[in-house]
Parts: structure tokens; C-alpha cells; sequence
């Protein structure tokens, strides 16, 4: 049955077999056309990127630029559209909508869910920029320029003073961490959870536009569609990769003096995803859900510490005042049009939501993975909500410690490079050894999660949806995720990691939008009588 864009056909649906176009060799059941293609692509820039690494280290540092001076308003449109869908979903009546049916039940409790969701939206990246970037907006990027012609307006803090500043540089780090990721995140994931779990369809992103393209997103559309997401996926997850293994050499540097070279960088590379490959081989409960639970657990751990023996009363009320001044902020720092702070729209904001862009095929499938039995309020406030406060006590207990030493008058916290900028902070606090070896362990076990979960995840899309295909394609997928980890690192380090996740992020942000209206004409369509109901009928 022919179907056009716009239309939603019972019948093609409920005809259509998970992996039918797939093929079986050497052991493997692939989807035919996008595991050959994305293989054959990213076997190609590996290979380019290791024999011409100046080359790649020219090309990366011209296209960042290029795409976030010229685009940055698209970026910001887009982060805008996802927050405000997002609370749409929560207040209206599609909120009430259970994903998998009225009966499903929850397959993980609350804290294996929350465990999961954390470690795979954003773990690495809170302990890399949990400090850096507070430090950074505070002394120059933002609250330093408040009031001046070279910043946005209106800002509502006053930059003269410590605790003025100290609101300014917190709510611009909290604007980043806060409901924007999370809005991409909770929309990807429930559009992949809805068309899969109370559609019947594959677990892959091309699904969610099947209310836009018909039947004819089995075919090459809809293959263009998973091949992107791949890239995305590969190249968002290899940005964090890169970001963990400069961080955590630092800090092995920093603890035991060995040397942070790119080799060491690359070894550390290469051992972390053997370690990644054998949680692979253990499977989703035994791999993700175990380690995702213990680094949550380590993470509060070193979070109490630091709450305990900073400026706690100072962080307590950084909490709330942080919350107030995002709160009374976010409308300028959301405003894509009339800007003048180039260097942090630019330099942060567009790079930013071009990552988590780039990070919202991986992080969407495996949020979806693992929600079956909520009820789109539930995951939406969940997913978008819970997070964001997660982040701002984070960014508020690490980055307000950190700046609380610099304006004593330790100047080191905010010298560092980068990588080193959370090691420099828990020096200057109790028990800085074991803190810091527990800094490096987060880092690694994030790591960990990040390769299994996101190699995961391109296994189900390069397998047409299938959730249980052959775990050697999970291995292969978690090879090259290292692999393209190395070759950036290799070919112009961050600025590189930054630049592949701009270059994938910027194509995605337009499917995104496009996700967001398939994913409300199939809640309409749902909301009349569940899909699967009229389905049933109809047999």
C-alpha cells in the first residue's frame, strides 16, 4: 500500500519485519546498505586521517569555524524548538500517553534508569568542563565583559562584584548543561521509544519520520537517515572519548608524572576500549546498568566530598541563587539574533549544541532502549527536568568551589589547561590524592559506558532496529569508535574533536526539527486510538 508524506498506513506498518532487508554473513546480521556504507566511510577517514593527520588538523580547525560563525543562529533555534516541545508534551494531553501501551510495566527501577540516563547523556563532559568552564566565564569569558559593548544585554547581574560575576559566569556554564541538552535528548529519545514501543517499529531514527516520508523511509531516504546518524553518533561519541582520554592523562600526569603525550594518549585510548569490549560482551544489564550504577555511586561520592569540606554554606546558597540567575537569563542567552559576544556564542554555545546534537542519536536510542512501561510525562519531566538540576548542583558544588579558590587568590585553578582544571581544584581541598585518583577513575569508567552504550546504538541501526544482533558487530562498532577517538586526537586534538562534532551535529539539526513534527502527528494519531489497536482490528 502506497503511502504519502503526511499519512500514517496501518497496514504498511504492521507488514513491515525488523531487519528484513538484513543480511547474514561471517556470523553477523546486518542492515545491508547502511552498515556496508557507514563501514565503508568511517574505514575511509580513519584511514585518511592516520596517513594525512595535518591535513585533517587544516580541515577540522577551517570547518569549526566556518559552521559556528555562519550558523550559529540555526543551532540556537533548534535548542530552543526542543525545550519548548518538551514542556509542551509535559502539560498536554499526549503527556498521559504510556510508551508500549496502557498495560506495559517499567523494565528498570527509578535508580538503574537514572544511572543510565546520566552516564550516557553527558558524564564526561560535567567532569571536564565542571570546572573549567564556571572558572572560564567567570574571569573572562562573560562576567568580566558584563555591561560592556562587547556583551549581550540585557544580563541580569551586577559584574562589579565577586558574587555578581560569580552569578553571571554560573548561569551562562548552567545554560549549557541545563534544558537545552536535555530538551534534544528527552525529544529524540521518546520519538525512538513512541514509534518503537506503540508502533511496532524498528528502534532506529528512521522510524520517527515515518509519519512525514511513508513507505518510503525503508528505502533510501530512509537509509540516508541512518547513515547520518551513524556519523553523528561515531563522531559525537569519539568528541567525548577524545575529551576523556586528554582528561584523565592529565590527571595521571598530574598524580604519578607520567607523561601526557599523544602516545600516552592513544595507549590509554586503546586499553579503555578493551576494558569497553568486555562490558560489551557482558550485555546491557550486566555491562551498562552495573558500571553505570557504580560510577553514579562514585560520582555522589566525590560531589558530598567536595560540598563537605568547600565553602559549603557558599554552595548552598550558589544552589539557589545559580537557579535564579539561569532562570533570569535564559532568555537572552537563548536569543539567536542581534549578538555580539561572538567569542561565546561561537566558541560555546553553538559548539555545544552542535556535540549534543551530534550525541542525540546515541543518547536518544539508548534512552529509548530502556524506557519502556513511562508515560511521556514521566520520561519528558524526567529526562528533562531531573537532569537539569542534576546539572546545576554539579556545575554549582565543582565550578563554585573552584571559583571561590581563584577569587583566595589561587590562580592555578584557572591557569591550567583545560584537562587539568579539576585536578588543580581538589588540590587545594583535603585528601587531594585519593580525590583526584577518584577524579581519573569517573573519568575512565564514563568513558567506559559511553563506548559500550554508543556501540550499542550503532549496532541497532546498522542492523536495521534489531536490539539483539550478534554481539561481534557491537565489538567491531566500539573498535572504531577508539579509532576515530585516535585519529582526531592524532589530527589536531580538540580543536579536531570539536570540529568532527560540529561538522555532524549541523546536518542533524535540521532532521531534528523535522523529528519533532513526525513525533506530534504520531501522537495525534495515537491519542484518536492506539495504533496497534487499530492494527490488531484491521487483522
Amino acid at each position: 500500500m502506497a503511502v504519502e508524506p503526511g499519512e500514517v498506513s496501518e497496514v504498511s506498518i504492521s507488514e513491515y519485519e525488523v531487519g528484513q532487508d538484513n543480511i547474514q554473513i561471517l556470523g553477523l546480521d546486518v542492515h545491508n546498505p547502511v552498515f556496508a556504507v557507514s563501514a565503508a566511510l568511517i574505514i575511509a577517514f580513519v584511514a585518511l586521517a592516520l596517513i594525512f593527520p595535518q591535513g585533517a588538523e587544516d580541515f577540522f580547525g577551517w570547518l569549526r569555524p566556518a559552521l559556528t560563525s555562519t550558523f550559529d543562529w540555526v543551532f540556537l533555534i533548534a535548542g530552543n524548538v526542543f525545550v519548548l516541545f518538551g514542556l509542551f508534551l509535559i502539560v498536554s494531553p499526549y503527556g498521559s500517553i504510556r510508551l508500549g501501551g496502557k498495560d506495559a510495566e517499567p523494565e528498570f527501577g527509578y535508580v538503574g534508569w537514572f544511572s543510565m540516563l546520566f552516564a550516557a547523556g553527558m558524564g564526561i563532559g560535567l567532569m571536564f568542563y565542571g570546572v573549567s568552564e564556571p572558572v572560564t566565564h567567570y574571569s573572562t569569558s562573560v562576567a568580566s565583559a558584563a555591561g560592556s559593548p562587547d556583551s549581550w544585554a540585557p544580563l541580569q547581574g551586577a559584574p562589579d562584584d565577586p558574587l555578581g560575576a560569580r552569578r553571571l559566569g554560573m548561569a551562562a556554564t548552567i545554560y549549557h548543561w541545563g534544558l537545552h541538552p536535555w530538551g534534544i535528548y528527552a525529544i529524540v529519545g521518546l520519538a525512538l521509544a513512541f514509534f518503537c514501543f506503540n508502533w511496532g517499529l524498528p528502534l532506529t531514527i528512521r522510524s520517527a519520520f515515518y509519519p512525514i516520508l511513508g513507505e518510503r523511509v525503508w528505502g533510501w531516504p530512509g537509509h540516508v537517515v541512518d547513515i547520518l546518524a551513524v556519523f553523528a553518533t561515531l563522531f559525537g561519541l569519539a568528541t567525548s572519548l577524545g575529551l576523556g582520554a586528554e582528561q584523565a592523562m592529565a590527571g595521571l600526569h598530574h598524580l604519578f608524572g607520567i607523561p601526557d603525550t599523544n602516545l600516552g594518549n592513544i595507549i590509554l585510548i586503546v586499553c579503555i576500549t578493551g576494558v569497553a569490549l568486555t562490558s560489551v560482551v557482558a550485555g546491557l544489564d550486566a555491562g551498562v546498568k552495573r558500571l553505570s550504577e557504580i560510577n553514579m555511586a562514585l560520582a555522589l561520592l566525590l560531589l558530598a566530598f567536595v560540598f563537605a569540606v568547600g565553602p559549603t554554606w557558599s554552595l548552598v546558597q550558589g544552589i539557589f541563587g545559580n537557579t535564579v540567575s539561569y532562570l533570569a537569563n535564559i532568555l537572552p542567552l537563548s536569543n539567536p539574533f542581534g549578538r555580539t559576544d561572538s567569542n561565546f556564542l561561537t566558541g560555546w554555545t553553538t559548539f555545544y549544541w552542535a556535540w549534543w546534537m551530534s550525541w542525540s542519536p546515541f543518547v536518544g536510542i539508548f534512552i529509548a532502549r530502556v524506557s519502556r512501561g513511562r508515560t511521556i510525562r514521566e520520561f519528558v519531566t524526567c529526562v528533562l527536568i531531573i537532569p537539569s538540576v542534576v546539572s546545576i548542583i554539579w556545575m554549582t558544588i565543582f565550578g563554585g568551589t573552584a571559583i571561590t579558590e581563584l577569587i583566595g587568590g589561587y590562580t592555578r585553578v584557572a591557569e591550567a589547561e583545560l584537562p587539568l582544571q579539576l585536578f588543580a581544584m581538589l588540590e587545594q581541598l583535603p585528601m587531594s590524592s585519593i580525590t583526584s585518583f577518584i577524579g581519573i577513575v569517573l573519568v575512565i569508567v564514563f568513558f567506559v559506558t559511553s563506548s559500550d552504550s554508543g556501540s550499542l546504538v550503532i549496532d541497532m541501526i546498522t542492523a536495521g532496529g534489531k536490539v539483539d544482533a550478534p554481539v561481534p558487530q557491537r565489538v567491531f562498532w566500539a573498535c572504531f569508535e577508539g579509532l576515530v577517538a585516535i585519529a582526531l586526537l592524532l589530527g589536531g586534538g580538540l580543536a579536531s574533536l570539536q570540529g568532527a562534532a560540529i561538522a555532524t551535529g549541523f546536518p542533524f539539526a535540521f532532521l531534528l526539527l523535522a523529528l519533532c513534527w513526525g513525533t506530534y502527528l504520531g501522537l495525534r494519531r495515537e491519542r484518536r486510538q492506539p495504533f496497534l489497536e487499530t492494527v490488531t482490528s484491521e487483522d
